[in-house]
């Protein structure tokens, strides 16, 4: 009985240990996923400002006072390739589900 008692002793504190990590990793996971979503969001808020900065430049370049400009040509392809580079971590950042809306959409 003394062997099955010390068993039982030893099986408990293996529970135990075992309880007490998961709860740890069960936070420690949550916290992470809250940290991602959190960067996503922000990710995609300043990938919408370079778009809006793009289609800004654009309007102004268009305009007839500034259309041929260089410098205003050169700005707008550095915009247009800020956002389309910005366009390229989109799998990153973007969950599955709101990947699938979009290609539904």
């Amino acid at each position: 009985m003394d062997f099955m008692s010390r068993l039982e002793m030893v099986l408990s504190l293996i529970l135990f240990l075992s309880l007490a990590i998961n709860g740890v990793l069960f936070v420690y996971s949550r916290n992470v996923a809250q940290r991602l979503l959190l960067i996503s969001d922000e990710i995609d808020d300043m990938r919408a400002a370079a778009a809006s900065f793009a289609e800004h430049v654009k309007s102004v370049y268009e305009l007839e006072m500034f259309y041929g400009d260089q410098t205003l040509q050169a700005l707008m392809d550095h915009a247009r390739s800020f956002r389309e580079y910005m366009e390229e971590f989109d799998f990153i950042y973007i969950p599955d589900e709101e990947e699938a809306d979009a290609e539904t959409q």
